[in-house]
């Protein structure tokens, strides 16, 4: 691909959320995965500027920016050990694997940014931060009953939500 045939909003839409929390895999800390991939996303345009030769898989050349990327930064932290190769950080998860768990977490994101906002708000307050339901209930005023309901709610749409996105995005 070329510069005439991509389209950086759409690839940046499309790609933005899937290499933020693969690059999270290495550098754990969101805000700094957020800024490698931007970093990224800035040098694939300048590249896409100044490139005679076309990007033949978009998607591997992102997703090796962005690997690259992080490994130069951890190479930089004190506290990184400088005897590790990648390698050795590929072996605890592979880059297929980090792309893959990256795609679906992305999916399951968007199908929770999805839920109404009350069912999204109990379903993280359980889930993500591991309130229980008695505790959920009192924070909000409402029966353990109803907390349950919204979790049961939020299962059931993030389920639906992930396989609508899986077979736009895939189908």
């Amino acid at each position: 691909m070329n510069k005439a045939n991509i389209d950086i909003d759409t690839t940046f839409k499309y790609y933005y959320r899937p290499l933020c929390l693969y690059a999270i895999h290495y550098v754990r800390n969101m805000e700094l995965a957020e800024d490698i991939v931007q970093d990224s996303f800035s040098a694939l345009w300048e590249k896409l500027n100044e490139q005679e030769h076309p990007i033949e898989n978009l998607k591997a050349y992102l997703y090796t920016m962005v690997r690259n990327r992080s490994l130069d930064y951890l190479k930089k932290e004190p506290l990184f050990d400088m005897s590790l190769s990648p390698a050795d950080l590929e072996e605890t998860l592979t880059d297929e694997e980090a792309e893959n768990r990256s795609l679906m977490e992305a999916r399951m994101w968007t199908a929770i940014d999805a839920l109404p906002e009350r069912c999204r708000e109990v379903f993280l307050l359980n889930k993500r931060d591991g309130m229980k339901y008695k505790e959920i209930a009192e924070l909000f005023g409402i029966s353990v009953h109803t907390v349950d309901n919204h979790i049961t709610k939020a299962l059931r749409l993030i389920r639906e939500g992930a396989k609508k996105i899986y077979t736009f995005l895939f189908n």
